[in-house]
């Protein structure tokens, strides 16, 4: 027997000259292998994608440190630039709030954002679709 390009096989005796007990054995084992095959599917597919984000987080999380000293020091050289015509005490605090401001603004549009997430393999969940159609279509 020859495999087609899922798996199933192409070279089959006419299906008048099988017993139903064969059919049904047949029918077991193509089951079987295709719901093998849609796990490793799924399994490939998420591996993938979880190396994908892995890798993109990494360099997120440097460009966050470096992000972060350089704010870090363009805070304090507004906070010491405001000190020429203010207390220190209240440039700090404005500085502060300016920070305050923007981590808000960050925290809902990124909350917002995640809400879009959806972590469901949608290919894996296709092809099922279509294996189940492929099912009923061949036992009717």
């Amino acid at each position: 027997m020859t495999e087609g390009t899922r798996g199933y096989s192409t070279d089959r005796p006419d299906e008048d000259d099988r017993s139903i007990g064969e059919l049904f054995s047949a029918v077991t084992q193509d089951l079987s292998r295709l719901m093998r095959q849609e796990v490793e599917l799924a399994k490939s597919e998420v591996r993938q994608e979880v190396s994908t984000a892995g890798k993109a987080a990494g360099m997120l999380g440097g460009a966050g440190v470096a992000g972060w000293l350089a704010v870090l020091f363009l805070s304090l050289m507004l906070m010491y630039l405001l000190e020429n015509a203010m207390d220190l005490e209240w440039a700090a605090l404005i500085v502060a709030v300016i920070w305050a401001v923007i981590g808000g603004v960050l925290f809902a549009v990124g909350r917002r954002r995640m809400a879009t997430v959806s972590p469901v393999p949608e290919r894996t969940v296709e092809t099922i679709k279509e294996d189940v159609r492929w099912v009923q279509n061949r036992s009717s």
